[in-house]
């Protein structure tokens, strides 16, 4: 285990039960927002993705249609 690691877990154990919960909600928005750039990484990528782009064009041309679950 890391020292990092160890000393999370000192100050969760220091803190009141609400106190660690708001601490692992800010942990999991730390995380999303990880996620978050990661995607903005694949988004911003210079090379052009032709599956993609025929994806968005073919997509684009449907219309905007409610969802329909009997024909999926």
């Amino acid at each position: 285990m890391s020292s990092t690691t160890e000393e999370i877990i000192q100050v969760c154990k220091a803190l009141p039960d609400d106190k660690q919960s708001e601490l692992a909600d800010f942990a999991h928005f730390l995380l999303a927002r990880q996620d978050d750039e990661a995607w903005e990484c694949r988004l911003a990528y210079p090379q052009s993705r032709p599956s993609l782009d025929s994806f968005l064009r073919e997509s684009a041309a449907e219309g905007d249609e409610p969802l329909d679950p009997n024909r999926l």
